[in-house]
């Protein structure tokens, strides 16, 4: 009866981890598009909750990394992945009161971790398949501050001259098209990690056979984050679109197209990457690259310790929180 309840327990934190997921992170998606104006509110919202679970629905491979290439298997318990979600719950809430846009990714993989090591020391982690998550890490801000930075120079050097009109009118619809993308790559990459530690639950709880996701976990994980994206992070959308820099359209179509060609492609490949990190390093690039000055750096630095802070964090409150669910119930 005790293990009954730890399952539900568990599996109820995994999805409050994923309306978080969903409350924080999902409004990345559509920070440009509302900022300049270009979608109204009320519209941005349930396009970014369909989408989100369309892409959560498009495959599972990263959900496959991150169910089962991060800690040895036997480190992996029903507590320790109920402290894992209990630490992405705080640290996700705290962040989300301080319009904080930080990565869940980094926050699930640090809880992960360390309620691994709590339970069974640094042997728990498998180093080879941090390999993907380092790639990651490094893929989200390179490729979407450098390739967002390139397509804002193309845009100025080939469109410039071009009719104010016209070129509002067409950056307005391509905006709109590229956040789109954004929040299916956003469903795409982070949707489908808490559908693999959703998952493992179940595979843990004796539920499911193997690691085969069961396609009634993806609809739930994905209705979960789209309802938390309709209820939105906007104090997030703020601080990205809004205080950080001062965009136009055609900026903001060069962020997203770059965040989300970035994030699909490693999407495609299972590798789980911040899309948190992603977006905001390209509506940077984007931003500067009609001039420097046109980020905010003061703003973009206290992002950033954001992120800096969130690996640790995570990982000692789910250390500490797989300590007290293992004497409780191991």
């Amino acid at each position: 009866m005790t293990e009954l309840i730890l399952l539900f327990v568990a599996l109820a934190l995994v999805l409050s981890a994923e309306f978080i997921n969903g409350w924080t992170d999902a409004p990345n998606a559509i920070a440009t598009v509302v900022s300049t104006g270009t979608l109204p509110l009320h519209f941005a919202v349930p396009m970014a909750v369909f989408l989100n679970i369309a892409g959560a629905l498009s495959g599972t491979a990263v959900a496959a990394t991150i169910g089962k290439g991060i800690v040895t298997t036997e480190s992996v318990t029903v507590p320790a992945i109920a402290a894992a979600m209990v630490s992405i719950i705080l640290w996700g809430g705290f962040a989300a009161y301080k319009g904080l846009p930080i990565s869940k990714s980094h926050a699930l993989i640090a809880g992960l971790a360390g309620a691994a090591v709590a339970g069974n020391g640094f042997n728990a982690l498998l180093w080879s398949g941090w390999e993907k998550i380092l790639i990651g890490m490094l893929l989200s801000v390179i490729a979407g501050f450098g390739i967002s930075f390139i397509i804002g120079r193309l845009i100025i050097m080939f469109a410039g001259n071009a009719s104010p009109t016209k070129a509002a009118r067409f950056f307005d619809v391509a905006h709109v098209c590229t956040a789109s993308a954004m929040a299916f790559a956003h469903g795409m990459n982070d949707g489908q990690k808490f559908v693999g530690i959703f998952t493992l639950v179940l595979v843990l709880g004796g539920s499911v056979q193997g690691f085969n996701i069961p396609w009634w976990v993806i609809i739930l994980c994905g209705l979960t984050m789209g309802l938390g994206t309709s209820l939105g992070g906007w104090r997030i959308i703020a601080t990205i679109g809004k205080k950080m820099v001062t965009i136009k359209p055609w900026q903001g179509f060069a962020a997203t197209g770059a965040a989300s060609a970035t994030i699909i492609s490693a999407s495609i490949f299972g590798v789980p990457l911040s899309t948190t990190h992603t977006i905001t390093t390209s509506i940077a690039g984007a931003s500067s690259s009609r001039r420097v000055n046109d980020v905010k750096w003061g703003v973009l630095g206290n992002v950033i310790q954001g992120w800096l802070f969130t690996f640790p964090c995570c990982g000692v409150l789910a250390f500490f929180a797989a300590l007290v669910a293992n004497a409780l119930f191991i």
